[in-house]
Parts: C-alpha cells; structure tokens; sequence
C-alpha cells in the first residue's frame, strides 16, 4: 500500500463534520463501570470522567473504522490513540441524554526516529447538556503509521 498524498487527506478530513448523535448511561451501567473500574463511591448519578471519552465514542454517529478511512488508514494499519484531551464542564450523569457534536479539526504529518512516518488526526467532540449547554469536550488524536510497500 503506497502512502497517502498529505495534503490530499488534509482537503478531505480537516473540516469534516461528524454526523453526531446522542449517548445515554443507564444507572446499571454508570454501576458496572465505577465497579469495573474501583472507582470510589460517586454520590448521586455523577458518571466517572471517563464518560467524557466513551460517550463521545459512542455518540459521535460514526465507527472507528469509518473515522480511520478519512486518514486512509484501517485496523490492519496499526492505528493507535495519541493525544487525549477532556474538559468537564459540568459532571455528566447517568440517565441524562447528551448530544454529541463535532468533527476533524486536524490532520498532520510526523516522522519519528524509531516509528517513522505517521500521520496524526485530531478530532474534537462535544457532549451537549439538554438545556443547550457544553458539558464536556473530548480531544482525540489518532496516530496512523505509515509503512510503504516494499
């Protein structure tokens, strides 16, 4: 497989607008997560942070692999996660439906000393509050490595 033309991703994915959706945690679920992941007791209906990243995962209306073809790129590729930033606006909740908005805000290209050539895709999603308002932000970056056919 031959490496895809940077600036030609760049045209297609930077600017790309995520069809969005919605993502609701069922009280059972917001339970198994804290319990999976021996969370301390949260009071009330108050998610785990985490929420911010699989909530958007799971609203954003599109699949990793689908995410992955707007870099060209496909499980088979080696894609792993890079950069992870999250902003909490407002303690997201169980039983409480968030919109979630947002699309590719950037797509670069690296090359490092021992992984070589990498393209990196940055997509920025928003968890909407039903009263309109940002209640979180997830940032991803994507790391897709590059390998020429020999």
């Amino acid at each position: 497989m031959s490496v895809p033309d940077i600036d030609a991703l760049r045209e297609r994915a930077v600017g790309h607008r995520f069809p969005g959706g919605v993502f609701r945690v069922a009280e059972y679920e917001r339970w198994l997560s804290h319990d999976a992941m021996h969370s301390p007791p949260i009071a009330g209906r108050i998610l785990h942070p985490v929420w911010i990243l699989l909530g958007a995962l799971r609203g954003m209306g599109v699949t990793i692999d689908e995410l992955t073809a707007l870099a060209e790129a496909g499980a088979h590729d080696g894609t792993v996660f890079g950069e992870t930033v999250m902003e909490q606006h407002a303690p997201l909740q169980a039983e409480v439906e968030y919109v979630v908005r947002g699309g590719v805000t950037d797509l670069v290209r690296r090359t490092g000393k021992r992984a070589g050539l990498m393209d990196l895709m940055t997509f920025r999603l928003e968890l909407v509050d039903p009263g309109g308002e940002v209640a979180a932000v997830s940032e991803q970056t994507f790391v897709f490595p590059r390998r020429s056919a020999a």
